[in-house]
């Protein structure tokens, strides 16, 4: 019989609605069974494409005697942790100040107050060397609890006060601009001594892509790009790597969530949303910074993946796509060299000897992971072709190969629509229509944006977490409203709508209203309210996924200063004071949040443009703006159908007119702007120059 998880709407959860442990989903008829029977609760946190949290599943959660210790001596919980990232960032934390390690799946052992003394990531059904059991774990905690509960109690609150009283002195030895600038200088440092010079990345193994890492170079670059030449080195390499290496898909487009070696050659396999967001971000900057074009094919691959495998009926993005198929991780993308050859023919020698397919492989059982194994002129010149019509050959065959792919058993879809990851995902479509100069991206953006601005809306404009099969549910966290706020600007400088200003503008006042922390400065992910959060905590981690609050101050200080909204840049110097404070020890563990304390010192350009009769000339002067990377300016576009509109949110924008009827742009700074030009080329020499 199905457990309560069958009347859930995740898809993590619905994974496990079919096994014999009595799940609670996290709410108040778990915690009160918890308190009336005196049980300690077994917390258990992970995400549908998760592939430990798979084995878990299968080994321990399917197994009869396990189910058996957690139904009778516990109060088992199983939590989605892309639903309830309040819930994990609380003990994720907890885990790692006990020194128990971080991770996924996530298994926490709670009082009935929520407190947590103990925990761990995989357990296995029975110890094994290194590693202990999850039966002998349940018998020895039961043991604990029912001698000592007392003990256990005072543990768990111990560290939950460990992480309320996570507080930082206040900086009184630096001036405080100067205090950012060396967090910035030393931020950078940090990365110029962590680079791997032989395979790109900041680690040995595994390999993460670690995009907001790359941000922040390519921004340390464009400060001054003689001196920081070797920032977008840093950053080519590891892109050049990364699109070479088996992490990326070469048949079907955007990549898999890490590399499991130093030269990201093995991947685990699945495939994040927010990954195929940032990673579209640095391929486009590197191509706005570059001019390759191979960038800009890698950020195209990106999006034709995400139009076509992660996006729902209704234009919304769904959340990530499973490691494993028929029950094997990476069978789905994996080739041997007889499938190769019956499916190419005369094309498969030069195939497999460009993306490394051999009779002994590069992954299980002698399959081979697609990768640029050789220099396409090498292959070339052994096969007795041009590079050219290689080239040509080569892209015929992995059309073939995807198509047949496509017939094979796909992995799992986590098809719930996340607020926050939509965000993402809308900005990095509206930032490639505008760097590659494609409508359709525009297009896709905006369906997906009034998707999320018409389903997941609540009351009084909050936002929630998620939605699925019909239903919305989940406060929104700090990221979402950040997230999409970001997204709604970028889609504004596509499409030129005022409405995503205003859109962005009012995301903007909800989430000061819902996570404003107006003691200490900054901003708390979570909302209040919960009486289940223990603790209201404030991420200090750019990680994977990029802190809300990182986010939430780059909005800050954009959307501040392009609306001159002077209270939202007061909102932003006060967390960027608390966050200088925290950082001070590392200042690379928020890359993003240092990106964003940069414009609110330069004093970012707008860019309007003020639109004249000829379309072709507005056209031209767009276009110098979208070729060049230029990651603090914004652009305005000022016409007559949306002057009215737009004299609401800037009116000094909106009070700038062409120039005897031709297009004129105007560079301003604080408001004011220097002579308009109607040339693209003088337009371009302006755009040039160095910012204040």
């Amino acid at each position: 019989m199905p457990n309560r998880l069958a009347r859930e709407k995740s898809p993590y959860l619905l994974q496990h609605a079919g096994n014999p442990v009595d799940w609670f989903p996290w709410g108040d008829e778990a915690f009160a069974k918890a308190r009336r029977e005196r049980k300690p609760i077994f917390l258990s946190i992970g995400y549908s494409t998760c592939h430990w949290c798979h084995v878990m599943e299968h080994e321990s959660f399917e197994n009869d005697a396990v189910a058996e210790r957690l139904n009778r001596d516990f109060v088992p919980i199983k939590v989605d942790r892309e639903e309830r990232p309040d819930v994990d960032r609380v003990y994720m934390a907890a885990m790692q100040a006990m020194g128990m390690g971080g991770g996924w799946p996530l298994n926490a052992f709670l009082t009935p107050d929520l407190e947590p003394f103990f925990g761990g990531t995989y357990f296995p059904p029975r110890s094994v060397p290194g590693r202990p059991g999850m039966i002998e774990v349940l018998e020895r905690v039961h043991e604990v609890w029912r001698e000592q509960p007392d003990a256990l109690r005072d543990e768990g609150r111990r560290v939950l006060a460990s992480l309320a009283d996570d507080a930082p002195g206040r900086v009184t030895d630096l001036e405080r601009g100067t205090a950012r600038e060396d967090l910035i200088e030393r931020c950078a440092g940090y990365f110029e001594r962590a680079y791997d010079s032989a395979h790109g990345g900041f680690s040995d193994r595994p390999k993460f892509p670690s995009v907001v890492n790359l941000v922040f170079l390519m921004r340390w670059w464009a400060r001054d790009r003689v001196r920081h030449a070797h920032a977008l080195a840093m950053v080519r390499g590891q892109l050049d790597a990364m699109r070479a290496g088996g992490i990326h898909d070469h048949l079907g487009g955007g990549f898999h969530r890490y590399a499991t070696d130093e030269t990201w050659l093995v991947p685990h396999f699945e495939k994040m949303l927010y990954d195929q967001a940032q990673l579209a971000w640095a391929y486009l900057e590197a191509f706005q910074a570059t001019g390759e074009p191979a960038y800009a094919a890698t950020a195209r691959g990106i999006f034709a993946y995400v139009a076509r495998d992660l996006t729902s009926p209704g234009g919304a993005f769904d959340s990530a796509e499973d490691a494993d198929s028929e029950g094997e991780e990476g069978r789905f993308y994996v080739w041997t060299p007889d499938e190769i050859t019956s499916l190419l023919g005369d094309d498969a020698a030069p195939f497999a000897a460009r993306y490394g397919v051999s009779a002994r492989g590069n992954f299980e059982d002698g399959t081979s992971i697609l990768h640029e194994a050789r220099p396409l002129d090498d292959v070339a010149r052994e096969a007795g072709l041009t590079p050219g019509d290689l080239a040509v050959r080569l892209a015929r065959a992995r059309a073939t190969l995807f198509a047949a792919r496509e017939k094979r058993v796909r992995p799992h879809r986590d098809d719930k629509v996340l607020t926050a990851w939509n965000g993402l995902m809308i900005s990095a479509f509206a930032r490639g229509a505008r760097v590659l100069g494609d409508a359709d991206l525009a297009t896709r953006a905006v369906r997906a944006a009034e998707f999320v601005w018409g389903h997941v809306r609540a009351d009084a404009g909050g936002l929630m977490r998620r939605w699925r099969d019909g239903e919305a549910a989940g406060a929104g966290q700090l990221d979402d409203y950040a997230y999409l706020a970001l997204g709604c600007v970028d889609l504004y400088q596509a499409r030129f709508d005022p409405i995503w200003l205003e859109r962005a503008a009012a995301l903007v006042e909800a989430m000061l209203a819902r996570f404003r922390d107006a003691r200490e400065g900054g901003l708390f992910e979570s909302p209040d309210g919960d009486p289940s959060i223990r603790v209201r905590m404030k991420d200090g981690f750019d990680g994977a996924e990029i802190a809300g609050s990182s986010i939430a101050h780059l909005v800050l200080v954009t959307l501040g200063t392009l609306l001159d909204r002077r209270a939202w840049l007061d909102e932003a110097e006060r967390g960027f004071e608390y966050h200088a404070r925290r950082l001070a020890a590392y200042p690379a563990a928020m890359p993003m949040m240092l990106a964003a304390m940069e414009p609110a010192a330069a004093r970012p350009r707008h860019i309007v443009i003020a639109a004249g009769r000829d379309a072709r000339a507005t056209e031209a002067m767009l276009a110098q703006a979208r070729r060049r990377f230029l990651p603090h300016d914004v652009v305005l576009l000022v016409d007559d159908a949306r002057r009215a509109a737009l004299a609401k949110l800037a009116p000094f924008a909106a009070t700038l007119e062409p120039i005897g009827g031709r297009t004129a742009a105007y560079v301003c700074v604080g408001y004011a702007c220097r002579l308009p030009v109607t040339e693209p080329e003088a337009f371009g020499a302006q755009l040039d120059e160095p910012g204040p």
